[in-house]
């Protein structure tokens, strides 16, 4: 469903998507008319893994996570985006995507292909990374043997968080030996099968190696000496560990838009909504802020400006409310109810304006907007930039891992005084420049580095706020470092299911139920807190290992 240069392979591609059966716990089922993964080279495994992990990644990003990360807000059908009304959350497709992974690899090491073992080690490594990170201790040593049977392979065990993370750090070194051997040694590499980066083992040495220092950073407030020791390794060798350090390089999967299936989320050509799904989703007015105080060029690649302005008008009769010009001017009166009924004044800004996190039952009543149906266009407030409504396009991709990512990794470990061979300042606008030229606006770098608010303070703050900015669409990354370091400090809305941001996501009802004694088990180790109630231990306010004791996020 990404960039792929056939269009028999995209057949091809989309026959594996649909045709590889998902075996649960209990049995594997085959589609007849499909491509058994057991029969299938793994060059043919690579595209699904890749895709499929690509979707999840936007799925979150894009999604629920962008709404807790008050990147978007939605004014219709909104209360898992604005308000966290989760309750039941499948890792299903994950250890689907896990399960052709692991075909892929078997048949790499059968087949004597070290550069399809690594690929597979790597996208090994970000499912699991992102099991974990997203629910806690979970199966892994025990995970995908369903089809050998026996009690402990058909209701696996939960491995601790600890013990997956170690797991992730050793496959990713074994991914670096296996992609760092001399060029003879691949063969079988289909470029155009390769839908990440066509073929090019350094690039995914790169992935794999910043994918490690990702994770070392993660477990960075629960063991910092580990955290400190394999940042340091990484940073210090750059020719055994080379990095993700040019855009360039980015691991950055694209869209092609020939239909539903192999389109950008939402968007107005092939979702079936007449357009609604894509105009529900709003840009939240905490990043909206933020990039307007900093004068930040990326807000108009990311945002439509707002159709009509508002005014208070003192001039105005009471009561009166009338478009003159191209501008809404409202009497002081009619100002007044809005916000006494709503408990927020009118946002009169010219150009952007983003709905507060939370704010309303009824999210679509913002600024006055006088379309109150679900999904409705507002013109006193601004929908995402019309790209997002476009099937395909330059700037749609699933973002996985970035430079920018890397440099900013880089200028935290610098800050805490670790040893990785430039400042925090060198490395923090390094991180900036790299997502100006991700968006295409790096013509615009200098200035706004030497800008108040953006030139470098020497803050986690700071560097914490543009990894935030940064991960646009891919902002459960941004959720990931909340937890861990408590910036941006976001405040939930006034209609949030808690006063506080959520930290992790509940395990799905269908796990408890099928293998009850090991999901309690997990359960049991989850760290209530004061926010957990009325929830039982199984919480999206319960913590996980990696943040119990370090005081993180709240």
């Amino acid at each position: 469903m990404f960039t792929i240069y056939k269009k028999s392979f995209l057949s091809l591609v989309l026959l594996l998507l649909f045709s590889t059966a998902c075996h649960d716990l209990e049995e594997l089922n085959v589609n007849p008319n499909g491509v058994d993964p057991i029969n299938a080279h793994p060059n043919l495994l690579m595209s699904t893994v890749i895709t499929t992990t690509a979707q999840r990644v936007v799925g979150l990003g894009y999604g629920d996570l962008a709404g807790v990360m008050q990147h978007t807000q939605k004014d219709g059908w909104s209360s898992s985006h604005n308000a966290y009304d989760w309750s039941d959350q499948s890792w299903n497709a994950y250890y689907g995507i896990l399960r052709n992974d692991d075909e892929l690899r078997i048949k790499a090491v059968e087949m004597g292909l070290p550069f399809h073992e690594g690929m597979a080690l790597v996208f090994k490594s970000y499912v699991f990374g992102l099991i974990t990170d997203l629910w806690g201790d979970a199966p892994y040593s025990s995970a995908l043997k369903g089809e050998q049977g026996g009690a402990s392979n058909i209701k696996p065990s939960f491995d601790a968080q600890a013990d997956i993370y170690a797991g992730i750090l050793a496959d990713l070194e074994r991914a670096n030996e296996l992609l760092s051997q001399a060029p003879d040694t691949y063969k079988d590499i289909n470029p155009s099968q390769d839908v990440l980066y066509a073929g090019d083992v350094q690039k995914w040495r790169k992935f794999a190696n910043s994918l490690a220092l990702r994770y070392y950073m993660r477990l960075s407030e629960k063991e910092p000496g580990i955290a400190k020791a394999g940042i340091e390794k990484i940073a210090g060798a750059p020719e055994m560990y080379p990095l993700i350090t040019d855009p360039a390089d980015d691991a950055a999967v694209a869209y092609i838009g020939n239909s539903d299936v192999d389109s950008w989320p939402n968007n107005t050509v092939f979702d079936g909504t007449g357009g609604s799904n894509f105009r529900r989703l709003k840009m939240c007015a905490t990043l909206v802020d933020k990039l307007q105080s900093l004068g930040d060029p990326r807000l108009g690649i990311w945002a439509e400006k707002i159709d009509i302005p508002l005014e208070v008008d003192p001039e105005m009769p009471d009561g009166s409310d009338e478009i003159i010009n191209g501008i809404r001017k409202v009497a002081p009166d009619v100002a007044a109810q809005y916000q006494q009924t709503h408990g927020f004044p009118l946002d009169l800004d010219t150009d952007y304006v983003g709905l507060p996190p939370s704010w309303s039952i009824v999210p679509q009543a913002y600024n006055l907007n006088p379309n109150l149906e679900q999904a409705p266009n507002n013109p006193h407030a601004s929908h995402l930039n019309d790209r997002y409504g476009n099937a395909s396009g330059p700037l749609l991709k699933s973002r996985l891992l970035s430079a920018s990512e890397v440099h900013l990794i880089l200028a935290e470990a610098a800050l805490k005084g670790w040893s990785v061979g430039e400042s925090a300042a060198y490395f923090y606008e390094q991180g900036v420049a790299a997502s100006f030229v991700t968006w295409g606006v790096d013509g615009q770098f200098k200035s706004y580095i030497a800008g108040e608010g953006a030139a470098f303070n020497g803050t986690l703050e700071q560097i914490m706020e543009q990894k935030w900015i940064a991960s646009w669409t891919a902002a459960a990354e941004a959720w990931f470092d909340y937890r861990r370091t408590g910036f941006p400090a976001l405040q939930a809305g006034t209609i949030a299911k808690r006063p506080v941001l959520p930290v992790r996501f509940y395990y799905s009802l269908d796990e408890i139920d099928f293998n009850p004694a090991n999901a309690q088990s997990a359960i049991d180790r989850l760290e209530t807190t004061s926010h957990t109630a009325p929830d039982a231990n199984n919480s999206a306010w319960s913590k996980m290992w990696l943040l119990q004791g370090t005081g993180k996020p709240w």
